[in-house]
């Protein structure tokens, strides 16, 4: 069987979708790029900062902490699971979607909707079943839309503007961590007003990207064939065949891990840890000095990165200064340091969020799988934030205690950053 040769109109069509980029974007768009990931991160992150861990603790009897992570940490991360799935496979329905929106935009849009629709039915719920259920769809949500949403980076963005792109994608992430649980503290919200106010702001944050922003149309003749067997064989990209695709995975899972490992458990760290009194308190501010440094590292460096034309390097001094501020966290354990910690993580992870993002895009196998490569590396982002938790319990309960935890956060950073080294096809 032979496949039918396509005409003028066809082949120009699918080198808008497949080629490299050339055109600079706009800074319309690129405003409308950071509104929609504002929404993304007050939606995501309100509930895991605020309202979801309230929620669970409302369920359970104990007072021990521990108990309360735990639980918290279970639920998170059965809903990490269902990334490990989502992410890859929305990108690879979208690498194939011939709709006249285009290949991304139906997924932001339909991800959009499922994800505000969960937390709407999220913030009803009384019970630990429907908690874990219903965070778990929203966390579907979530990856579909971001799948989505991270891909439109390689399919319209050029190299050498992808760092400063991709600081609009961290940058929003600090702003809406604090808008969010500000919104909810301050207007004194209850469990379903919060929800539905994140959700509805999601919505409304994302639509005009979908309505303002094109996105090139894939033929049908030139959609690849979609069988389950390919599907799940997609899901596996060699680190042989490709290795600086699977050092740069490796490094973004390790430093992920790191990062959370050194945020997840700080309130505890400051209650239990330093005996710090009215520890909320304290924790909104060390929150504030993070996100400062967050917002200032990914847009400054992520553009430097561009000029100079470098992402290694960027990459291994951001994530072993996020090691360097968790051995301060370890070995001297007072709140001076912790202020000042809790800076130079922000600076080591915003300046990671950032130019490792602009990196993953430049070390894809094949054009015409972009969006499910990236929900690869998606994987390596959602999973350990949904699972770290959990982990540094135990290991604070059973193992180590706070410095050990601090410790380990510190190893794993300092590994992500030397697995960057090896990469060769990226200076």
């Amino acid at each position: 069987m032979t496949t039918p040769a396509l005409d003028r109109s066809t082949t120009d069509s699918v080198g808008q979708v497949f080629g490299e980029p050339k055109r600079p974007v706009s800074g319309g768009w690129i405003a409308l790029f950071a509104i929609a990931w504002l929404g993304v991160w007050m939606a995501q992150l309100t509930p895991i900062q605020l309202l979801l861990p309230a929620q669970v603790e409302a369920q359970l009897s104990a007072t021990y902490w521990v108990d309360k992570v735990v639980a918290f940490g279970i639920v998170s991360g059965i809903a990490g699971v269902f990334a490990l799935i989502a992410f890859p496979l929305t990108g690879a329905l979208s690498d194939r979607t011939t709709s006249r929106l285009g290949r991304r935009r139906p997924w932001i849009l339909g991800g959009a909707l499922v994800f505000a629709t969960a937390l709407v039915l999220l913030g009803v719920q009384q019970s630990l079943l429907g908690i874990g259920i219903f965070w778990s769809l929203a966390l579907i949500g979530f990856c579909v839309l971001t799948a989505a949403l991270t891909a439109v980076i390689s399919d319209q963005v050029p190299v050498q503007q992808r760092g400063f792109v991709s600081g609009w994608i961290s940058a929003p992430q600090a702003i809406g961590t604090i808008l969010g649980v500000l919104l909810v503290v301050v207007l004194v919200l209850s469990q379903v007003v919060g929800y539905t106010v994140v959700a509805v702001l999601l919505v409304v944050l994302v639509l005009p990207f979908v309505l303002r922003i094109p996105d090139a149309v894939l033929p049908r003749s030139a959609r690849s064939p979609l069988t389950l067997r390919g599907l799940v064989a997609g899901f596996w990209i060699s680190p042989r065949q490709y290795p600086d695709f699977g050092w740069t995975l490796t490094s973004r899972i390790l430093v992920n891990f790191g990062n959370a490992f050194g945020t997840s458990l700080l309130l505890y760290f400051l209650q239990d840890g330093l005996k710090v009194e009215h520890a909320d308190d304290v924790l909104l501010v060390l929150i504030l000095i993070y996100m400062v440094f967050v917002v200032l590292a990914s847009l400054v460096l992520g553009r430097l990165s561009d000029r100079l034309g470098r992402r290694k390097a960027f990459v291994f001094a951001a994530a072993a200064l996020q090691g360097v501020a968790a051995l301060m966290l370890a070995f001297v354990p007072v709140l001076g340091v912790a202020m000042v910690a809790a800076g130079i993580l922000g600076l080591g992870y915003g300046c990671f969020l950032s130019v490792d993002q602009a990196l993953a895009t430049q070390v894809l196998p094949d054009a015409h799988t972009r969006g499910k490569d990236l929900g690869i590396m998606n994987i390596a982002t959602a999973v350990p934030q949904a699972i770290a938790p959990l982990i540094g319990a135990f290991v604070v309960a059973a193992l180590a205690g706070f410095q050990g935890l601090f410790v380990l956060s510190a190893l794993a950073a300092l590994l992500g950053a030397l697995a960057v080294l090896p990469i060769r096809s990226v200076r």
